[in-house]
This record gives C-alpha cells, sequence and structure tokens, in this order.
C-alpha cells in the first residue's frame, strides 16, 4: 500500500525507529492507517530527491509539529481502543483480530460466554463482538448480560438475525462473511452511535 518493499520497510524499523508497527501473534508486521500515511509522507519525501534519514528526520519534525496527515495521533489512539471478540471459530477470531488491529485497535479473543464475561469486567473494553452461536448457542444470553452492565455490543452470525441483535440489545449486527470494510466502519461507528438506530430511521 505504502510502495515500499517489505525488506525496506524493515532496514527503517531498525535505523530510524520512528515507524514502529505492533506484530501479530506470527510475527507479522500490522500497521495503522497514520502509519501509512507516516510511510506514504517518507516515499514522497525520498522521491523529491531527500535521503531516507533526511525523509524521516521531516517526519519527526512533521509529528512534533502536530502537522495533519502525519501526526502521532491523539493519546487514545496511540494507547488503542480495546475491542473484546467473543467468538468461537479460532479462523474467524483471529482474521477479525487482525483486522482491528491494523486499524490500531487493541483486542482480546474470548472462546466461550463465560471467558467474555471475565474479561469484560477486568477489562471494560469499549466494545464487545459477540458470536450468536457462541458455546452452543448462548450468545444471545451473554449480549444480554453484556447490555445490562453498560457494554456496547456487535453481534454476529452466519444466520440473517438482525432482528434477534436488535432485541437482544446489541448496537449493531453483521452476518458472515464479514466485510472488512463494513466491519470496521462498524466498530468505528459504534464509538459514536448506533449503526442499527441509524439503519432503521433510514428505513423509515
Amino acid at each position: 500500500m505504502a510502495g515500499v518493499p517489505v525488506s525496506t520497510l524493515r532496514t527503517w524499523e531498525e535505523r530510524y525507529a520512528l515507524v514502529i508497527p505492533v506484530r501479530s501473534s506470527g510475527g507479522q508486521r500490522l500497521y495503522t492507517r497514520g502509519q501509512l500515511a507516516q510511510l506514504s509522507f517518507i516515499v514522497q519525501q525520498i522521491e523529491q530527491g531527500f535521503s531516507p534519514g533526511d525523509a524521516h528526520r521531516l517526519l519527526a519534525e512533521s509529528i512534533d509539529e502536530g502537522r495533519s496527515g502525519v501526526s502521532a495521533g491523539t493519546a487514545e489512539e496511540r494507547t488503542g481502543i480495546l475491542v473484546l471478540i467473543a467468538e468461537r471459530d479460532r479462523f474467524a477470531a483471529s482474521v477479525e483480530d487482525y483486522l482491528l488491529r491494523t486499524e490500531g485497535f487493541r483486542v482480546e479473543i474470548a472462546s466461550s460466554a463465560e471467558e467474555a464475561e471475565r474479561k469484560f469486567d477486568e477489562l471494560m473494553p469499549r466494545i464487545v463482538l459477540v458470536e450468536l452461536l457462541l458455546s452452543g448457542g448462548v450468545g444471545g444470553r451473554l449480549i444480554e448480560r453484556l447490555k445490562q452492565a453498560g457494554a456496547t455490543v456487535i453481534a454476529v452470525s452466519p444466520l440473517a438475525a438482525r432482528e434477534v441483535a436488535a432485541e437482544l440489545g446489541a448496537a449493531a449486527f453483521l452476518q458472515k462473511p464479514i466485510d472488512p470494510l463494513v466491519f470496521v466502519s462498524t466498530v468505528r461507528d459504534l464509538l459514536g452511535t448506533s449503526a442499527i438506530t441509524r439503519q432503521q430511521s433510514i428505513r423509515r
């Protein structure tokens, strides 16, 4: 996306220690949108004749000055908003984990309703993603309990269960297979308003 070979990214990371991505459990580099903007800034400076070292120096100065597009982000963006994923399918959970981490979120995964409740109480995530078929179909009861505890919940299911999710108190519903762009935009939207509420008002 930045037009830079992996070997070059690795060299820049080790030499200049400025754009440092988080790592997946498998060791893969996960860049946020802000970091991609920073890499694009570096590439633009190099294309204009600056050396990689000078380009990184200019980026550091831009970050210090808080210029739009290449800033280090808000304090919350730097620490990462926590999202809890309650998902029985390990592959689906790993995909959702990857999509969220590339956007700068922190992620915790629970494979059962009991584990999800415990992690919610301990960590107080901003958003919880709950598979309706979790633990033999108790995802619905988990959503109700989390909703009572003040959680913002996204319900997920391979079935068309939007109305069921709304009745349970979920703020949004996503049907599998999840579209990556819709998934991330829904999470971001719920940091402000309910996606289901807005969709229902549009249909009216």
